[in-house]
């Protein structure tokens, strides 16, 4: 998935119901969906706006360097965040309880969704990968339908989150987020592709 599409499915997903921890919650949960994409954000600053290095050198070689796959895999390692939430859970500490939580999601909603580019999620202790017969970006493997997923969730989430939201620069936020999303489907349609034809 998208770093945007997981910072709203976990913030829709994980509220705590407690207002005294409603904005430590919100900050924990919205790290936690975006650290592990942070390397790959990284990386890309590297490899390509530092080095120079070419998109198709970038994303089809250097992406697979196990120098560059083992920063990704630490950050993408269930092994690891399960025990940051174990620690968390064992000292009540709130902020690393819902940072561990959100990272956990994170996860696992991408194992599903790569098809040959996916983490080492049990790292260091395997180097298994799960080859997914879907894709959340690649059209040969379903991507076209997960973009419209995609595009259900960021704009159902940001109605959700804009509801629930007190502060208006949180609302204006929201209201950006679901106004972007909303402009790409109208593209779409403009440009003569039919829902039907963006699925399949």
């Amino acid at each position: 998935m998208n770093t945007p599409i997981h910072a709203v499915l976990n913030l829709t997903l994980l509220n705590s119901k407690n207002d005294a921890s409603k904005v430590l919650c919100f900050q924990a949960v919205l790290l936690g969906a975006l650290l592990p994409d942070l390397p790959m954000f990284y990386f890309f600053v590297v490899e390509s706006l530092i080095n120079g290095e070419p998109p198709s050198a970038v994303w089809g070689q250097l992406y697979f360097q196990p120098g560059w796959q083992n920063l990704f895999d630490t950050f993408n390692s269930i092994p690891f965040v399960l025990l940051g939430l174990g620690v968390a859970y064992y000292y009540c500490a709130t902020f690393w309880l819902y940072l561990f939580l959100s990272m956990l999601l994170h996860i696992l909603c991408d194992l599903p969704l790569h098809h040959d580019d996916g983490h080492h999620h049990f790292f260091p202790f395997s180097s298994w990968r799960f080859d997914s017969p879907v894709s959340y970006w690649d059209p040969r493997y379903y991507g076209r339908i997960f973009r419209v997923i995609e595009m259900i969730i960021a704009i159902g989430g940001s109605v959700i989150l804009y509801r629930r939201a007190s502060a208006k620069l949180m609302k204006s936020t929201f209201v950006a987020v679901a106004a972007i999303y909303s402009l790409v489907a109208v593209a779409w349609l403009i440009s003569g592709r039919t829902m039907y034809s963006v699925i399949f």
